[in-house]
């Protein structure tokens, strides 16, 4: 679909202020504006992020009782269990409180449900078939948890408290529990609802060493370095594409330092298995290398495989538990590359689907484990809500995404009558159904949709930076531009464009890529332009002048030197 292309225009006055305040390049200063960094406070906490920024979270609703409640655990050894999630933010969230409470010397274990067998969050069959027999005293839910409303119940009349931590939409009433650490509470005067399920969980952590510390408890134990925890909280962060604003930022930042200089045994093996260069990693080598291979576990086998890689401290197990994640990570990208080209051939063939406003699609022994993956690829590329299910025995389970202006949870709670159960966000959710209400369900959806985008139905646009020609790239302002990392979720890597560009030289990589020299004769610069241009459109292969072009800037290391590069995003 066609995007539309906006360059943003803010005010030269504000523009010259953040130069003369922070006495950056003014193309910097036009990014910063764009971003809405306009005092002076703003811009030093954006420029210079450390984690002092990092604020009391105690206004977090429940925290001071989830606190209590775990300390008391704690200190009486209690048999305590920390229930996580199988996607990144899960495995990296359990990981966390689960070595902070081993280093407290806690009776703790972890676990982590099957995606297939179990599906997402805490069930009736894991209190009755596990935490009840098994005679736990906690359970910490972790990145889940909102909408156990019957496990929690059923685990109170067992005399078993349940702390949850989560970040997915929870509503009134909440479920029964000890303690309902989640900053989307409508009480909840924190206004964190930008955190992951990590970062509620390192929150937490801070909040119990700070506890502990009060008791006088680390005189006894070696109180932990938190900061050594934000590589865990960077990986879920980034992978679970919340905001990388304010404490978000400053976690993943922190945390990126830590993994490109001391990273832990698995992360080291799994940056060696993934080909990212350890020393210049960013979040897009989190986001498209490391990620998927955390998350194939749970897609192809079990997640507790992830967990152990990250919790693992010998090197030779890392590098073994590494090459296994690479295999099931080909594995996975075969069976997601089979649906989606099927999809396509379907959508391909029907094309009159295409004139609803959402895909929603279902089949047979689909595997659910990709499912998310596929429909990310499909509301891409033909920019609408789009939902996948499998169905097995009448059942079907699904995962869904949206486009930037549709509410995917808000529509489905439009539709809740024909689903067994659901939750997410409003780019992203679960569900379950039964066979015989697709059909309804598929219409609900597509109504929910309509009626909510009924004035404005959103158009895939592109917001471009600032417009730059060739004689102003310099080694200075790409490392200017450097600073502003980490890149993702409302802090998006900054977009350029510019006019008549020719090509001096182009080679093409892998069949569809190109690696090209650019020139722009008008410029007042005679030194050519290196680029990449990733996935060329056929009818783009042999293109020899630009009109116009979009464009990142970035440094490209190879071989220890770095040169400035282009990376093509639309021509």
């Amino acid at each position: 679909m066609k995007k539309q292309m906006e360059i943003l225009t803010p005010d030269p006055k504000v523009v010259q202020n953040i130069q003369n305040l922070t006495g950056c390049h003014p193309v910097i200063a036009r990014i910063l504006a764009n971003r809405g960094l306009l005092s002076k406070k703003a811009l030093d906490e954006f420029l210079n992020p450390n984690l002092s920024q990092i604020h009391s979270f105690d206004t977090l609703a429940d925290m001071d009782k989830a606190v209590e409640r775990i300390c008391r655990a704690i200190l009486n050894h209690e048999k305590t269990m920390v229930f996580g999630d199988y996607d990144v933010d899960g495995i990296t969230a359990t990981t966390l409180l689960y070595e902070f409470l081993k280093t407290a010397g806690a009776n703790v274990d972890y676990y982590i449900p099957h995606r297939i067998t179990e599906g997402y969050g805490l069930n009736l069959c894991q209190v009755q078939g596990k935490i009840i027999p098994e005679a736990y005293d906690l359970v910490i839910t972790i990145d889940c948890g909102s909408a156990s409303h019957d496990p929690v119940d059923c685990a109170g009349r067992a005399g078993i408290d349940v702390i949850v931590t989560d970040h997915h939409a929870i509503s009134n009433p909440f479920p029964r529990a000890a303690a309902v650490v989640n900053p989307r509470r409508g009480d909840c005067a924190s206004g964190a609802d930008y955190l992951a399920g990590v970062g509620v969980a390192f929150c937490l952590v801070i909040s119990l060493r700070k506890r502990l510390r009060e008791m006088n408890f680390w005189t006894q134990h070696p109180e932990p370095n938190l900061k050594a925890c934000c590589d865990l909280v960077a990986l879920g962060t980034i992978a679970d594409v919340v905001p990388l604003i304010r404490e978000n930022r400053v976690m993943t930042k922190a945390g990126l330092e830590l993994i490109a200089t001391a990273p832990r045994p698995g992360l080291a093996a799994l940056i060696h298995a993934s080909g990212a260069n350890q020393t210049t990693i960013d979040a897009e080598d989190i986001a498209f290398k490391l990620s998927p291979r955390l998350n194939a576990a749970g897609r192809m086998d079990h997640a507790r495989l992830a967990v152990k890689l990250l919790t693992t401290k010998d090197m030779d197990q890392a590098f073994v538990i590494a090459a296994e994640l690479n295999k099931m990570n080909a594995k996975r990208q075969d069976v997601e590359q089979k649906i989606f080209h099927q999809i396509l051939t379907f959508l391909n063939d029907a094309p009159e689907q295409l004139n609803r406003k959402t895909i929603v699609l279902g089949k047979k022994d689909w595997h659910e484990g990709v499912l998310g993956i596929v429909a990310s690829k499909l509301a891409e590329k033909f920019f609408r809500p789009v939902i996948l299910i499998s169905f097995t025995e009448g059942i079907g389970k699904g995962s869904g995404r949206s486009i930037p202006g549709i509410d995917l949870h808000a529509a489905l709670c439009q539709c809740a009558e024909y689903l067994k159960g659901f939750g997410g966000h409003p780019m992203a959710a679960g569900l379950s159904i039964e066979k015989e209400n697709f059909t309804l369900f598929q219409q609900a959806f597509e109504e929910a949709v309509a009626t909510a985008t009924e004035d404005y139905f959103p158009i895939p646009q592109v917001k471009i930076d600032s417009r730059i020609d060739f004689d102003i790239i310099s080694d200075a302002l790409v490392d200017e531009i450097s600073s502003l990392a980490p890149f993702g979720e409302d802090n998006p890597e900054p977009l350029f464009c510019t006019e008549h560009v020719v090509v001096a030289f182009s080679k093409v990589m892998g069949g569809k890529h190109r690696r090209l020299t650019l020139r722009q004769p008008r410029s007042g610069s005679r030194k050519p332009l290196n680029a990449i241009w990733f996935n060329v459109e056929k009818d783009k292969m042999d293109m020899t002048h630009f009109e116009r072009l979009v464009f990142k800037l970035k440094w490209n290391h190879w071989n220890g030197k770095k040169t400035i590069q282009a990376i093509i995003e639309h021509a």
